[in-house]
């Protein structure tokens, strides 16, 4: 019983719109559901992903009315990396940042892979990370008609940043109950993977008892999820957690996926996600992400729910994106 990877990480905004526009006209991400959160239906819930929405491709986001932004620090999921082929391609992805004005660090490395670390509008975190010297689990597909050339574009989700004051307990956590090993270290961050290893299946977690207390707002994080193949293997760790005392969700069937939630530290949610259904059953490929997608139990609510949500233009089909090498 062993996570496959990364699921999706979701994070909170403080505008769907621009989260809507960084993701698909800075970063070059498929924005593949146009949703709402299940359990707060006046909030959107968009998806990110690779050209056909592959589980641990997708970054996702929340948009609740009136939230005040938040704080970093630690206790916190702290950062999401997206993947790259190259570390060529993160030098496109520096001039391509300069000629944006997105603000970046420029380019570093840390255990031994070549990373570029930005931010977005509400200052969530975020960083790029060079696939070249990558072994372990398979990249997904980056978006065919997006604007970035695909030799560069993003192909899936990197690994996990994880802020947290009580080391001990937290790695006992990773050991002990998810089955992650601890690979590597460098000064207070360490690197832990499971399964198939490689980018798509790594934490990396910082020691830092020296910052405040984060506080969730737009620009953090709410959750990370880790994959499963399904339900069955879901309940089997349902049940494996409780086995230590731990409080869980229980499973829901969130549509597009099966889910199950567990509070793996104070302020640190992680999920626990099934592989599918996925993201095409309700529409097209050729028009993922255009209209407002709802689950099943949600349709009776619909005239309700675009009363709630005001509407945000999704077309990309009609629209023809021009592969942007300007950056070279």
């Amino acid at each position: 019983m062993q996570f496959k990877g990364v699921h999706h990480v979701t994070a909170i905004t403080s505008s769907a719109e621009k989260n809507y526009e960084f993701f698909t006209y800075t970063l070059g991400m498929r924005l593949v559901k146009k949703t709402v959160n299940q359990d707060d239906i006046q909030t959107y819930h968009l998806f990110f992903a690779d050209d056909k929405g592959n589980p641990g491709t997708d970054m996702t986001f929340f948009d609740f009315p009136g939230i005040p932004k938040g704080r970093h620090g630690t206790n916190e999921i702290s950062k999401t990396s997206f993947r790259v082929p190259s570390d060529e391609a993160l030098e496109y992805w520096v001039k391509r940042f300069d000629r944006l004005a997105v603000k970046h660090t420029g380019i570093q490395e840390q255990f031994g892979k070549k990373t570029l670390s930005f931010v977005d509008f509400d200052d969530q975190a975020y960083q790029l990370i060079s696939d070249e010297k990558d072994e372990g689990v398979a990249a997904g597909v980056p978006w065919q008609k997006g604007p970035i050339p695909l030799e560069y574009a993003i192909t899936g989700l990197g690994p996990v940043f994880v802020r947290i004051s009580n080391y001990d307990y937290f790695k006992e956590m990773l050991d002990r109950v998810l089955f992650f090993k601890e690979i590597a270290q460098e000064g207070d961050f360490h690197l832990f993977e499971v399964g198939e290893g490689g980018n798509g299946a790594q934490v990396i977690v910082e020691h830092n008892a020296v910052l405040p207390q984060a506080q969730q707002g737009f620009g953090t994080v709410h959750h990370a999820a880790f994959r499963v193949n399904d339900r069955a293997e879901l309940e089997k760790w349902d049940e494996h957690i409780q086995g230590f005392s731990l409080p869980t969700s229980g499973f829901i069937d969130r549509f597009f996926f099966g889910s199950l939630y567990v509070r793996v530290a104070p302020h640190i949610l992680f999920e626990f996600a099934t592989d599918g259904p996925g993201f095409m059953g309700d529409e097209p490929y050729e028009t993922l992400g255009e209209k407002l997608s709802l689950p099943p139990f949600l349709e009776p609510k619909r005239a309700q729910i675009e009363q709630l949500v005001r509407p945000i233009d999704t077309v990309r089909s009609t629209k023809e994106f021009k592969k942007e090498y300007n950056e070279l």
